[in-house]
């Protein structure tokens, strides 16, 4: 298992309800795009690993010419105007000041990264051997940052707007290595602000900071100096992103045992669900938002809803038995195709 949680698959959608479909060839085999009942096309390309909407996700580029055939993608991060694939073969950097892909390789083997982010400095990340790095601007130069820095089993950095660095680790047995450490001096010396279970990932929105936790999901009012949970249901929590006017979140929900999204519009407080009209999965992958509307990565393929998630549309169906995993930067929607795991 890999350090951070993999969000992944399965089943193959069902094609014979859409008014009209097109074939495209698709590395070996025929799939099937889309076009009737507000169904995505997919358009070019041959790579099946990244994709990018720019119209809401009514027309989908294949933008994975270049890579090497077989990538089984870890992460993927979206910055302006730089795109960085990050795989089990190195990571793959795309601008996207390019009309066409441009993928090429940035880093070898042995810097393997699990995590990228960005920060007001530039850009942040870890690698497979929890080591923290930051892009030099304008480079493909990497340099080890936060050296002083003890716990071994880093698995997320974050960055708020007020400066404070945070890192997130993610060993399960250790309470002196895991949950979240805070820096508000630039890394030079660390505060153990939250000891309890793994952490994989922190967003903010209006002075208020969640993070996904082993136990749910946690939220900090106090410029991250102590954690409560906010939104549990006996299992993970597996995403949390930022959202206009608050917040979504994934957990995995032990009752149901499906995976469960829902929103909060007063920071992080209270929570409602939004996710009554997809269907259930244990293998529910992100949630995205770009204007009103939102986006889920789904085994089925990526939804659609246009009214605050009462009701979901299947845009694009998945391609294998894969799930897309969804990224949002500057309005693009982009979704990364990745297969089966934790």
């Amino acid at each position: 298992m890999r350090s951070l949680p993999l969000f992944l698959l399965f089943l193959l959608p069902c094609f014979l309800s859409c008014q009209q479909t097109q074939d495209s060839v698709f590395h070996g085999f025929t799939s099937t795009a889309v076009t009737g009942q507000g169904m995505g096309k997919i358009t070019s390309g041959t790579g099946n690993i990244v994709f990018q909407s720019a119209d809401g996700g009514q027309t989908w580029q294949d933008i994975s010419a270049g890579l090497p055939e077989g990538l089984k993608p870890w992460t993927f991060f979206a910055g302006e105007g730089e795109l960085m694939l990050c795989t089990e073969k190195g990571v793959y950097k795309n601008s996207t000041a390019f009309d066409t892909a441009h993928w090429e390789k940035e880093m070898s083997m042995e810097q393997q990264l699990t995590h990228v982010s960005a920060g007001p400095t530039g850009v942040m990340a870890v690698s497979n051997n929890s080591q923290i790095l930051q892009k030099l601007n304008d480079t493909g130069v990497w340099m080890p940052i936060f050296t002083n820095f003890k716990p071994k089993y880093v698995s997320t950095v974050f960055t708020a707007k007020d400066g404070s660095i945070f890192i997130g680790c993610h060993v399960r047995w250790d309470r002196g290595q895991n949950g979240i450490f805070k820096s508000a001096d630039q890394g030079k010396t660390w505060k153990h602000v939250m000891q309890h279970g793994v952490t994989w990932q922190i967003v903010e929105s209006d002075g208020v900071l969640l993070s996904t936790n082993q136990g749910g999901i946690l939220r900090s009012t106090d410029g991250g100096e102590h954690w409560d949970i906010v939104l549990s249901e006996g299992g993970v929590g597996i995403a949390v992103e930022a959202i206009k006017g608050g917040f979504a979140a994934i957990t995995y929900n032990t009752e149901s045992e499906t995976r469960r999204i829902r929103t909060s519009t007063d920071g992080g407080k209270t929570w409602q669900p939004i996710d009554a009209g997809l269907p259930p999965s244990k293998l529910i992958s992100s949630i995205q938002q770009v204007g009103e509307t939102f986006y889920c990565g789904h085994p089925e393929g990526i939804y659609r809803s246009d009214d605050q998630g009462q009701t979901w549309n299947l845009l694009l169906p998945t391609i294998g038995k894969k799930v897309f995993n969804l990224s949002v930067s500057g309005g693009v929607l982009y979704a990364v195709l990745r297969d089966g795991g934790c």
